[in-house]
């Protein structure tokens, strides 16, 4: 059983009592929005965080998924990744080959990592100049009210603070307007070098997913969604606002515990 709606500023909410039922529908919402994006484009470029995201999306790995999708047209890239080697246990590369790209008939290269032998300054430059030349070539689309890339699907996490990405609550990299990809030395969250995509280049995506579970994340739920609490305007899950795409929250019962309305039936 899920409860959904879609709320005033567009965005809709999808809350599932049990695991299994979000994992099921985020892989025929991902199933899906892949079929349209080939069909349009041929291609279908979508960008992964690291986290549970990874596991919550497995579904897609069986039946009828893993036989049904047109793999060989998905372009991966990371919304985030840490500044460690590949096979790192930290590594947000690592979490999705073993749990995602290993299991499916991805072609390895349509798969975008960020440079791991340099600075976290020189990652973030290089994988920005990745994407240009993608965005060049129509691999990436690019968004009509700006320069900025138009990724068919973001696919986001967030953490009990609120943060997505790498951009986390009161960091000057919320204020970044001109970058596509960024970095930071000094994450509050190990390991601390990172690279991330802006909030320009998240909010001019075609789709956003925001999956979120777990009693630990409800009141950073309620917050960015419910638009209360003093933290709210300045949350970066809140100011995931697409400007011409559609934005959905994937949320198990647990993580919208607190949100207005959000009531299962006993």
């Amino acid at each position: 059983m899920a409860l959904s709606w879609a709320n005033k500023d567009g965005r809709e909410v999808r809350i599932y009592e049990y695991l299994d039922e979000l994992s099921t529908d985020l892989a025929d919402y991902i199933a899906e929005l892949s079929e349209a994006s080939v069909k349009e484009r041929g291609v279908f470029a979508v960008a992964l965080s690291g986290g549970s995201l990874i596991s919550l999306m497995g579904k897609l790995c069986e039946a009828p998924y893993s036989k049904t999708v047109d793999w060989a047209k998905w372009y991966i890239f990371w919304v985030d990744e840490r500044v460690v080697a590949k096979n790192h246990a930290d590594s947000n590369y690592k979490l999705a080959k073993d749990g995602l790209l290993s299991k499916v008939p991805i072609v390895p290269s349509h798969v975008h990592s960020i440079n791991d032998t340099v600075s976290a300054e020189k990652a973030a430059e290089d994988y920005e100049f990745v994407i240009r030349q993608l965005v060049r070539t129509r691999v990436i689309s690019v968004s009509d009210i700006s320069d900025c890339p138009k990724f068919d699907l973001i696919l986001l996490g967030m953490g009990p603070d609120g943060h997505v990405a790498s951009l986390f609550p009161n960091h000057s990299i919320l204020d970044e307007k001109e970058e596509w990809v960024t970095f930071l030395t000094d994450s509050p969250k190990p390991p601390p070098e990172r690279i991330t995509f802006t909030l320009p280049v998240i909010n001019s995506a075609s789709n956003v997913a925001i999956v979120v579970t777990g009693s630990s994340k409800a009141e950073a739920v309620h917050s960015a969604i419910d638009g209360v609490g003093p933290d709210c305007p300045t949350l970066p899950a809140k100011m995931v606002q697409p400007s011409k795409g559609n934005l959905v929250w994937f949320l198990d019962k647990a993580a919208a515990s607190k949100l207005d309305g959000a009531k299962f039936s006993e």
